[in-house]
């Protein structure tokens, strides 16, 4: 019937995975072979690595996906090899090349001179060949099409850059960034300033919000444990939901408060008072977003996130559903 929600198929899993994800595979086809091997009903990627780039890769199953904007808003950090001389069209390896440049001049102290030039706070213009949208339309499939739009600088910020090595024309950076930065725009950059252009060849990501290059597991050991050990096994790999939100406060409810809250009232609780009042600024007061977990007398559970009201109120925002 019509208007009926139709039920999805596989396991309702909840928790997050950190993928390794593998070279020459886009985010998308990763995830899909993920919640294949989990059998799992619902999943969804916390934002996307290019098919030449490899490392981490938050993929957030069932209920957590309630929370996969915190991890796509949150700070990345890269290790990038990049090579001098060579402009494509994508400003990677993977791109056609449009211009070669000598690279006399260019050695690693004269790098090492511009790199502050690029910390802090800068302005940098997205790649056309990128997943931003124009009118609905993705701007990698507009470049394909060998159509440029006009795109507007956007500020982003580079907490380190790192010169980790230098050879001849080629040169390797370990760069902390916030949301939204484009490493290949970033070399790229780089590249024209040292008046002999770059690109892209290797980009791993090493870091993503709480989740770090230690906790990542590859497709193959994924695929061998689950051959050895069933779902059982690869369920233990699973990080909580709370995970993607661990940075914000903690509010503890009692039963009989989270019961009124689970119910999308606002609720009054003592703990409340901990926490600092939400922010005032020219676009209003912004919200205090804190995670909410509901305690008994021998364990808590997470129940999502909350907003701090003026009134000192607790407010729900985004609860899990579990069945």
């Amino acid at each position: 019937m019509s208007g009926r929600r139709r039920k999805q198929s596989g396991r309702p899993l909840n928790g997050l995975l950190i993928l390794d994800k593998p070279k020459g595979e886009s985010s998308n086809h990763a995830l899909q072979t993920l919640k294949r091997l989990f059998s799992a009903a619902k999943a969804g990627h916390t934002g996307s690595l290019d098919p030449l780039a490899t490392g981490l890769l938050p993929i957030c199953f069932g209920e957590a996906t309630k929370f996969s904007q915190f991890l796509l808003d949150s700070d990345k950090t890269y290790r990038v090899t990049a090579k001098l001389g060579i402009k494509t069209d994508t400003g990677d390896a993977e791109g056609e090349v449009i211009a070669t440049c000598p690279i006399s001049g260019v050695d690693e102290a004269r790098l090492n001179s511009v790199l502050p030039d690029f910390m802090g706070s800068i302005d940098q213009i997205p790649p056309m060949y990128s997943a931003l949208k124009h009118q609905g339309q993705p701007l990698y499939k507009l470049a394909r099409e060998g159509i440029e739009i006009e795109r507007k600088a956007r500020q982003i910020k580079i907490y380190k850059l790192e010169l980790l090595s230098f050879n001849d024309d080629e040169f390797e950076l370990e760069v902390a960034c916030s949301k939204g930065t484009y490493i290949r725009s970033l070399v790229e950059d780089i590249g024209e300033v040292l008046g002999c252009g770059a690109h892209v060849t290797i980009l791993r990501r090493l870091q993503s919000g709480p989740f770090h290059s230690d906790q990542m597991h590859t497709l193959e050991s994924i695929e061998q444990l689950l051959a050895s050990g069933g779902f059982e096994a690869i369920d233990t790999l699973l990080q909580p939901m709370s995970a993607s939100v661990s940075h914000l406060p903690e509010i503890l409810l009692d039963e009989a408060t989270a019961h009124y809250l689970k119910l999308g009232q606002s609720v009054q609780c003592p703990e409340i008072s901990l926490i600092s009042s939400p922010a005032s600024s020219d676009k209003g007061v912004e919200e205090k977003i804190v995670q909410i977990w509901e305690k008994d007398e021998n364990n808590k559970q997470f129940l999502g996130i909350g907003a701090v009201l003026e009134d000192g109120r607790l407010a729900p925002r985004r609860l899990i559903r579990l069945e």
